[in-house]
């Protein structure tokens, strides 16, 4: 087994390649452990997050979101950190200043930079891992040299935060390199629900090269498990490429991150030959409602036809409009979704009408960041009613009503929950659109569409129809009137869609995991819901006798 760079509190340890990447049920190419502690988040002071402790035990810079109990296990590593993080506060506020720039709270380093400096505490194990980190992709020749540069800032900021000459760095340009090598190979550690908690680096699956159709993912499917599972079945021979970036975004906003992060220009399959007739990233519908999709204009280049019926969008300075205060829209609300999320749950209220008035599909840029970002603010803000599981008739004689403690009525608090469903839907529409089946993150969506769906928060209304038949789910997920469902209908909704997720989560996160620890949740859900379907098909067939016994006597 390879041994692994150890890293900030991420050691990748015991990597295992495997040899069976080609079947669902048993793709797992590469697996490994995280060992230590990989729960360590630490946030900006500024940031106002909910349920955030005080001040990590005196610290002003970084907040803890840990456990009380946990900070203070922590606090001989942060404290060796701390000092680092003080001289690197003050270092990028003396650069605001004589730059006259403004800044309302202190430059922190990012993850990978914060993972370096916990290596430079670990001065003697840093050593023996020399020859892997040497063995690392640097790309400090294409690093910009110009001072105004944000790499150069970084550089010169960390020079101030540690002593280059404790820990064998002899010039700037040593300091650059070593710089290079963390944050171009770096992985983001997660949750089995993708949150990201922390950073590591292995040297073996840092040897994958990136695409932005890829074959495979790197996933954590269980603490602290890391693994790099096939999403498509993998030929013996064929190179094993995973993205490195949000493969949701259109060909020039990939290209643009890949450049700045990674400094190399994508030549990828997705990249090179986009998808015919046109990319869902980055379209609309024809104006003319034909049925057929359009490029979204640019500003470089505003005409464009349907695929279709081949008329030219006239509005096209509607459409500029609109995508333009969108991406503008995501990032505000992107900035401040944890310090003021009402502000940020606004913004996305306000423009997800307006891209979609002018035709822009659930799938294409800014439209679907702005759905997934409004989803999971709607799902934060659910945290403030009172929810429950749909409940069998007979449960619900058992339990009881609902309590609400939030201040709404039940009509309110029942609409919020539809208004989250209906946006998960749209969400899990735009995802379903250009992921492959089994992506994680479009695994994750639809889970979480179908978790909502098992919730209630009032009895169910006979009132409120069930989905017409044959009517499509855009359709339906348009229509608030009819979607989502209510009683029996909702139930078996959510029954079709976690069974559904269950199996893109056996592909996503590793069939050899059971899709990790969502996966097998999810499989005990089902189990849960079968059993309430069977009551609620058993109160049926006995109404239906007893009103056909009624009917006799009559």
């Amino acid at each position: 087994m390879p041994d692994v760079t150890e890293v900030e509190t991420t050691d990748i340890m015991e990597v295992d390649v495997l040899d069976k990447a080609n079947a669902v049920g048993d793709n797992t190419i590469i697996a490994g452990y995280v060992s230590s502690n990989i729960t360590d988040v630490s946030i900006l002071k500024s940031s106002k997050l909910p349920n955030v402790d005080a001040a990590w035990m005196g610290c002003d810079i970084l907040f803890s979101i840990k456990p009380h109990t946990c900070q203070t296990a922590d606090w001989p590593r942060h404290k060796q950190e701390c000092p680092a993080l003080q001289r690197w506060a003050e270092a990028a506020k003396s650069s605001a200043e004589s730059s006259s720039t403004s800044s309302t709270s202190p430059e922190i380093p990012s993850d990978a930079i914060r993972c370096l400096g916990a290596c430079f505490g670990r001065s003697a194990k840093l050593a023996q891992k020399s020859k892997e980190i040497d063995a690392l992709q640097s790309n400090r020749t294409s690093i910009s040299k110009s001072l105004d540069a944000q790499n150069s800032q970084l550089h010169a900021h960390l020079a101030h935060a540690v002593d280059m000459a404790d820990y064998g760095l002899h010039s700037a340009s040593d300091l650059v390199d070593l710089v290079s090598r963390f944050t171009t190979n770096t992985f983001t550690v997660t949750t089995p629900t993708l949150t990201p908690i922390g950073a590591c680096v292995s040297p073996l699956v840092a040897l994958i090269n990136h695409s932005c159709d890829p074959n495979a993912s790197v996933v954590f499917p269980r603490e602290p498990l890391l693994q790099v599972v096939a999403l498509k079945p993998i030929e013996a021979g064929e190179e094993v490429l995973t993205s490195y970036i949000d493969t949701t975004l259109p060909k020039h906003l990939r290209q643009q991150v890949l450049r700045e992060t990674y400094h190399f220009i994508c030549r990828c399959s997705l990249c090179a030959h986009l998808p015919e007739p046109v990319d869902l990233r980055d379209a609309m519908y024809c104006t003319k409602k034909c049925g057929g999709l359009c490029r979204l204009p640019a500003e470089e280049d505003p005409l464009t036809r349907c695929t279709r019926c081949k008329s030219a969008v006239k509005d096209t300075d509607a459409v500029l409009d609109a995508t333009r205060v969108g991406d503008e829209a995501l990032k505000k609300a992107e900035r401040v979704q944890f310090s003021d999320p009402d502000k940020a749950r606004q913004l996305t209220t306000n423009l997800i009408p307006i891209l979609t008035s002018v035709g822009v599909v659930p799938s294409a840029h800014p439209l679907l960041a702005l759905s997934r970002l409004h989803t999971s603010l709607l799902i934060s803000k659910l945290s403030e009613l009172n929810i429950e599981e749909i409940r069998s008739p007979q449960l619900e004689q058992q339990l009881g009503q609902s309590v609400f403690g939030s201040g709404k009525t039940s009509g309110e608090a029942q609409e919020e929950l539809d208004n989250c469903v209906r946006s998960a839907t749209r969400t899990c529409t735009g995802l379903s659109q250009i992921l492959p089946f089994g992506h994680p993150v479009r695994a994750l969506a639809v889970t979480e569409l179908g978790k909502l769906l098992t919730r209630r928060i009032q009895s169910p209304s006979p009132s409120c129809p069930s989905p017409v038949p044959g009517l499509p789910s855009s359709a339906v997920a348009a229509n608030s009137a009819i979607y989502p469902p209510s009683g029996p209908a909702r139930l078996k909704m959510a029954y079709q869609t976690l069974v559904r997720a269950r199996e893109e989560l056996m592909i996503g996160f590793g069939g050899m995991n059971e899709g990790g620890e969502v996966g097998k949740d999810i499989r005990l859900q089902i189990v849960d819901i079968e059993k309430e379907l069977d009551v609620w098909r058993i109160r049926g067939k006995e109404a239906a006798e007893d009103e056909l016994k009624r009917g006799k006597k009559l």
